[in-house]
């Protein structure tokens, strides 16, 4: 297959998809090594993003998504006539922020870090698609144990969490991780805000404790 095929033939299968597509995936679809899959999207991605057209070509982790630029998110809302999701309160951010440095992690976890009851909050992030369920802890009464999804990468503007900043090395329990955590909830505020205009496309959870 000719470069300029295999490039189409991505486009489409992304642009079909909507939604993150895993690198084997179309790996197998096109018949193609992992290398040369990677080449065309991040080829694609460069090109969209130097002729600043109206699309960009994301990798989250192991997967490609196609989705709008962030610079023209305003016009594509007002033609849409879709309003974003409320940004996360501080409550949620901190309860994020746990559950990104620490995962995968139970509720009972991330209430003994912030020292309050955070059913509500674990609920909202789960219902904006920021965490999921990632199966359980095999302690008694097996509890379930979140993690973040693909949806939490994108949204604060994320290759991977690699990307997320380093915490201070130093003990991880009670307050002190807490005020630990600080910087970092204001280091996602700050990519919230610039990650402002994403779309945000629902996933539906996965199977096995997987996530989207």
């Amino acid at each position: 297959m000719e470069l300029k095929e295999l490039q189409a033939a991505i486009e489409g299968i992304l642009f079909a998809a909507g939604d993150p597509v895993p690198v084997e995936r179309i790996c197998l679809a096109l018949e193609q090594d992992r290398e040369t899959v990677d080449g065309v999207c991040q080829r694609l991605a460069d090109e969209y993003s130097y002729e600043r057209r109206g699309i960009r070509l994301v990798r989250l982790e192991n997967s490609w998504q196609m989705c709008s630029a962030p610079e023209y998110a305003s016009g594509i809302r007002k033609a849409l006539e879709s309003r974003k999701p409320p940004k996360l309160s501080q409550p949620a951010l901190e309860a994020l922020a746990i559950v990104a440095y620490f995962q995968p992690v139970t509720r009972a976890y991330i209430e003994q870090v912030r020292g309050v009851d955070s059913s509500y909050t674990v609920g909202l992030l789960l219902e904006r698609g920021l965490i999921c369920e990632a199966g359980r802890l095999n302690v008694p009464g097996r509890p379930m144990q979140f993690r973040t999804t693909k949806t939490f990468l994108r949204s604060f503007g994320l290759t991977s969490l690699e990307d997320l900043p380093e915490l201070p090395s130093s003990t991880q329990e009670g307050v002190q991780m807490t005020m630990e955590l600080e910087s970092a909830i204001d280091r996602l505020q700050q990519q919230e805000a610039q990650a402002d205009g994403h779309q945000e496309p629902e996933f539906g959870q996965g199977e096995d404790g997987e996530c989207p």
